[in-house]
């Protein structure tokens, strides 16, 4: 479904009725016309996503995000009341290594969950290979990586194991069952993501483990602008709790992309960074943990519907200076995205003649963000600013996103900062 887009300020401390006030003589240029929506939602949900995603790449991106966006809701909802991070772009092309060595039908099964199913790309591998390329340019901040970890025990097919290092670069792991793995596979991935990544296994794997699918992620893009005015101590508005205290950064006159969504009810900011990464901030209207709404809204469509619909504005942007870890098994979420009979029976013919378990499904992220940016803000007053001011001070909800592709890098719902804050 698409909204309908309206552009105001956010600040909590000037008036909404004065913000509207001011806006009036803007309204029609800044609100997206009924009539558009009515012809988006007369296209129907296929044709629109043809229409947006038209080739072998795009179309593979809104699948691994669809994919992110459907395991992020079953993580949110795994504790409501918790912060969360996920990057969809390493756990996507984990499992679809895995799938390398699975059966017809359990192929089937676990390309409907990555959302492959409709893609029709008989090169998919190839162009997953390319797009996973293009998105770990250094230029764009983020780098990913995904191992499939294997208990040597299973006698493991030589075949899978060099189809997976041919396509993919790497090898799948061997594991002895014993406490060397945890270190032999931190290690791994702390030399892979430059030392930024480090204790993927916080604990030593069960000598029973089986099969381990594995994926990291690091961010810290730049911003396209910078911020002038960095460390401030500012208040983060909780919910039911005493504010918290944490660093801010701030720019005057600052370009972003701006709107308003009445029917999730928050304000949605894209923040453009280098080489065509955005971040976007939903911030709810209230101080409130339900963001059940916005959750359930997001996917590959919706986003992409934003990006050209948002409303370029100027405006005083304040934002937390965020350094996140989180670490996560995420195995008890593939049920609820229709694995329950997978899970039972793998079916993973192509890796052993056994019948091979999933362990854990283990995923840590850690991202960062700092005020440096290419280019300097404007010190001549915008005639769109009218003043405006965004500040996110309280609960908000994020994404990561590749504009080129329309690849979902990572996602994340922050209750409060301090929650997921890496030393």
């Amino acid at each position: 479904m698409l909204h309908c887009f309206q552009i105001f300020g956010a600040s909590p401390y000037v008036s909404m009725m004065k913000r509207i006030t001011l806006l009036l003589c803007f309204w029609g240029l800044l609100s997206i016309s009924s009539a558009q929506e009515t012809d988006a939602e007369e296209g129907g949900g296929e044709e629109e996503v043809v229409n947006l995603f038209t080739t072998p790449r795009t179309k593979l991106a809104a699948a691994m995000s669809d994919f992110g966006y459907n395991l992020f809701r079953q993580l949110a909802a795994r504790d409501t009341k918790a912060s969360v991070l996920l990057s969809p772009v390493s756990m996507s092309a984990a499992f679809t290594q895995l799938s390398m060595g699975a059966s017809e039908r359990a192929e089937k099964q676990l390309h409907r969950v990555l959302r492959y199913h409709n893609l029709h790309d008989i090169q998919l591998h190839d162009t997953l290979r390319d797009l996973l390329t293009s998105l770990r340019a250094s230029t764009k901040g983020f780098s990913s990586v995904e191992r499939i970890l294997l208990a040597r025990k299973l006698r493991l097919k030589l075949e899978y194991l060099n189809a997976v290092e041919k396509q993919y670069g790497e090898r799948p792991q061997m594991l002895m069952g014993g406490p060397r793995d945890q270190k032999s596979v931190n290690d791994w991935f702390k030399q892979q993501t430059g030392g930024k990544v480090d204790r993927v296994l916080a604990t030593p794997l069960p000598r029973s483990s089986e099969v381990v699918p594995a994926g990291v992620a690091y961010f810290k893009g730049k911003w396209k602008t910078r911020f002038s005015q960095v460390g401030k101590m500012d208040e983060f508005r909780l919910d039911g709790e005493a504010p918290a205290r944490i660093a801010v950064m701030q720019q005057s006159n600052y370009p972003v992309k701006m709107g308003i969504d009445s029917d999730l009810g928050c304000t949605i900011v894209q923040v453009p960074m280098e080489d065509g990464v955005s971040m976007y901030f939903f911030l709810p209207d209230e101080v409130t943990q339900n963001f059940t709404l916005i959750e359930e809204a997001l996917t590959a469509e919706f986003v992409q519907d934003l990006a050209n619909t948002l409303h370029s504005v100027h405006l005083q942007l304040t934002l937390p200076v965020l350094k996140l870890s989180y670490s996560t098994d995420l195995l008890g979420l593939l049920s609820g995205l229709g694995l329950s009979e997978w899970l039972e029976n793998t079916d993973l013919i192509k890796i052993s003649a056994q019948t091979p378990k999933l362990s854990t499904v283990r995923h840590k992220i850690v991202m960062e963000t700092a005020p440096e940016g290419s280019q300097y803000a404007s010190t001549t007053p915008s005639g769109q600013s009218l003043s405006l001011s965004y500040r996110v001070d309280r609960p908000f909800l994020f994404l990561v996103r590749d504009e080129p592709s329309g690849t979902l890098l990572l996602i994340g719902k922050i209750l409060n900062p301090r929650d997921l804050a890496s030393v």
